[in-house]
């Protein structure tokens, strides 16, 4: 289960404010949360190695290989290799720990693909008795891609394997009063922000009768479930708002207003899409933190130590630098 960015940004805030150390800005927050979630999932794996060499309890929820186990488990996922030519398949772009490559043949159950170095690989085909075959294929793994033999194989494969964390994004727009107010929609480079304002639009002349104008009716875009809303400020000035964000839509899509959506008599107003309209493009859209919900007080603590070296405050920096060490020995000793 993730942690709530907007649960963390708020604590680190107040405890900034509280002892009036500064703030840290929505691009500081993000950036730093990013750093500090990496920093304690890679330690995650030191841990698993670190845990196995020391006797443990076998009281239920006191083994600590399984709890940190459970911590790395929600990194794991299951994906598609990609053939790409003979008997070589791309993995998963956010792969960061290999775990197993399988064979699903048709009407079969899943092979498991043995994985060699490479003088193995060659030596294992070279024999007629060791030669691999679709029941016992073998893999070489290098550079992000697997060398599949037999060549025979051209899909079907399955990579079983720890993902890398996703950057931490704390998403939000302007208020009414100039304040950032927090968006929850999950962020996506490609949707349009919900509940944003597309401002890139010609046609509508003084045709447009002053008023609200709910989920207007409009035709084109490549995508689809695009829901608009108008208010009609002057006769030549309007304020399109997306009410919902939809999919499949994309830089450069022109969305007609049909006549007489924005008032008896008004023209057919084109919207284009634009960068500024796309969460990839704005500050719209959020990433929670994808750690294990027991990290939520390391968080907190290693985001306050950051603050305090970009704030220049020794005082912040060895407080919080002092919690992190006193918390690791707790879980480690």
């Amino acid at each position: 289960m993730a942690i709530s960015v907007d649960t963390v940004y708020k604590t680190v805030l107040l405890i900034l404010n509280k002892e009036q150390r500064g703030y840290m800005t929505p691009d500081e927050f993000n950036k730093i949360g990013s750093q500090v979630q990496r920093e304690i999932f890679e330690a995650y794996f030191e841990d698993l190695n670190q845990q196995l060499r020391i006797p443990q309890s076998d009281v239920e929820y006191s083994d600590r290989v399984a709890i940190t186990d459970e911590k790395i488990a929600e990194f794991k996922v299951e994906g598609n290799a990609t053939h790409t030519q003979d008997g070589i398949f791309t993995l998963p772009s956010d792969l960061y720990r290999l775990g197993s490559l399988t064979f699903e043949d048709t009407n079969k159950f899943p092979v498991e693909i043995q994985r060699v170095g490479r003088a193995d690989f060659y030596n294992i085909r070279k024999s007629p008795l060791t030669a691999p075959t679709t029941t016992h294929p073998i893999y070489l793994y290098e550079d992000n891609k697997a060398l599949v033999y037999p060549t025979s194989i051209t899909s079907k494969i399955k990579t079983q394997y720890v993902k890398k964390p996703n950057d931490v994004r704390w998403g939000y727009y302007p208020g009414s009063l100039g304040q950032l107010i927090h968006d929850t929609t999950v962020f996506g480079a490609n949707l349009l922000n919900n509940g944003g304002a597309l401002s890139s639009y010609t046609g509508l002349s003084t045709t447009g009768v002053v008023g609200t104008y709910p989920a207007v009716t409009y035709t084109g875009g490549s995508g689809t479930g695009l829901v608009i809303d108008a208010v009609v400020n002057t006769t030549s000035t309007v304020t399109f708002t997306i009410a919902t964000p939809g999919s499949g839509y994309v830089i450069g899509d022109q969305i007609i207003v049909d006549a007489g959506q924005l008032g008896v008599g008004s023209n057919a107003v084109t919207i284009t899409l634009t960068a500024a309209d796309f969460n990839s493009g704005s500050t719209y859209g959020t990433t929670n933190f994808e750690l294990h919900n027991s990290e939520r007080t390391e968080l907190v603590l290693k985001m306050l130590l950051y603050q305090g070296v970009v704030i220049r405050d020794p005082q912040i920096v060895q407080v919080a630098a002092s919690k992190v060490q006193q918390e690791e020995v707790n879980e480690k000793s």
